[in-house]
């Protein structure tokens, strides 16, 4: 397959000058390609990738590791939209063990998946270790910071005969750990300092005290109104304090961290992706890697390190887009890594966000069952009598289907699809909560 025809699969009419230099560097050698948050890493190391893959081989070729589910299902979903023709397996806690030996029968060409998951497959031999020519350590600062060393340490000791590394990062990797042995020739190719990634980012500020900061959020939250925001905190108890206040308050949104369920997890980020939200409430879980596009806004409830306050800003200002950062601070104590900018007075009065123009509605049938986008178009436009610019973005699962429905339409619809079927087959249809 031609790198043009994966283009236009993509829809993509180029790739940029970071996602070049790496295809070339990889080319030859070992590569540790750093370069900001949302700059276009996934391709960058899925290209030669694929360049080294050979149709005559079977088992697992490739391996990439990643810190977080989601991540690693975000690249998955990126490959099968190339059209490779290879089969690609994705595993990760969470997920069904069963089904993720039963995959291996037929072994895949391409593994994705988290350190614990993939080391717990290597135990149980599901794959022949032997035949891993190319290993991706993708955001590998985030797995060893997520605690993966041990898990990553046993992988790498158990693919001998390894002969390409990648490995990606947006920040600077000033200790790489002796179990990766990078070959001698390991070229670094860098872009965090390039001036087309520098975001272009409005930095504002907010004064409050400890005991109103929850209050003065909400105030926040009604000032900067339906545009889609992120709030970022330092621990998922305070992720849940504010969603419980916000919930009192009857402002709608979602949270993120990594004290909960895989399926809530992936929820959440379909809601906020397909606008039946647009306040999602998180912890730094979600600064990188995700798959959360168009951000407006970036509300810093908790300040971290220096670090933290960029890749947290990258989740906006993505691809010389624009954005806006508001910093609570206690007191109007700015953190040393950062000037001080003048304070944003919030009006007295809260004005509510008003609720959003869609729900989401879940499908109990997916890919397993055959069915696809465009069944559920067709049985929501003909046989639930929406009109197009009622149905929103639609997500197909393994297993179940998501849609974004407008809310004005959505009693009707399901009263009308009570007793319909998709593809001879009678499925639950319902709001997720």
């Amino acid at each position: 397959m031609t790198k043009e025809l994966i283009l236009e699969n993509l829809k993509i009419q180029k790739l940029n000058e970071m996602q070049m230099a790496s295809i070339q560097a990889a080319s030859t050698n070992d590569i540790t390609l750093l370069a900001p948050t949302g700059s276009g890493k996934t391709l960058a190391f899925l290209f030669p990738l694929l360049a080294r893959l050979k149709k005559d081989t079977k088992g697992v070729q490739a391996l990439i590791l990643t810190p977080s589910r989601e991540l690693a299902v975000q690249i998955e979903q990126v490959w099968k939209q190339m059209g490779t023709g290879y089969k690609v397996l994705c595993c990760y806690g969470g997920h069904s063990t069963k089904t993720e030996k039963n995959s291996f029968i037929e072994p895949p060409t391409l593994l994705i998946g988290t350190p614990g998951r993939i080391s717990y497959h290597i135990r149980n031999e599901s794959f022949d270790t032997a035949k891993v020519k190319t290993l991706v350590l993708d955001e590998f600062d985030k797995s060893l910071e997520f605690g993966f060393h041990d898990e990553m340490s046993f992988i790498l000791e158990n693919l001998s005969k390894l002969s390409r590394k990648i490995l990606t990062s947006a920040t600077k990797l000033n200790d790489i750990p002796d179990f990766v042995q990078l070959a001698e020739n390991a070229i670094e190719v860098n872009f965090l300092k390039a001036d087309e990634h520098i975001p272009n980012i409005d930095i504002k500020a907010v004064s409050t005290t400890a005991e109103d900061k929850v209050e003065t959020l909400l105030s926040l939250i009604c000032y900067i109104g339906n545009k889609p925001t992120l709030v970022f905190c330092n621990h998922r108890d305070a992720v849940n304090r504010i969603s419980e206040t916000l919930e009192d308050s009857g402002i709608q949104h979602g949270i993120f961290h990594g004290g909960m369920e895989q399926v809530d997890r992936e929820k959440a980020l379909l809601q906020f992706r397909n606008g039946s939200y647009h306040l999602l409430i998180c912890t730094d879980l979600a600064s990188r890697g995700l798959d959360i596009p168009e951000i407006a806004c970036i509300i810093h409830f908790q300040l971290g390190n220096e670090e933290t306050f960029i890749h947290r800003n990258g989740r906006t200002a993505r691809m010389q887009a624009e954005g806006t950062a508001f910093l609570i601070l206690n007191d109007g104590k700015f953190p040393e890594y950062l000037k001080a900018v003048p304070l944003t007075t919030l009006p007295d009065k809260n004005i509510l966000p008003p609720a959003t123009e869609w729900i989401t509605l879940y499908i109990a049938a997916g890919k397993k069952d055959k069915i696809n986008k465009i069944d559920i178009v067709g049985m929501f436009l003909q046989k639930g009598k929406l009109a197009k610019d009622d149905l929103g973005r639609i997500e197909v699962h393994d297993k179940s289907a998501y849609a974004a429905v407008k809310r004005t339409k959505v009693n009707q619809l399901l009263k009308l699809l009570a007793n319909e079927k998709i593809k001879n087959k009678k499925v639950k249809i319902g709001i997720v909560e």
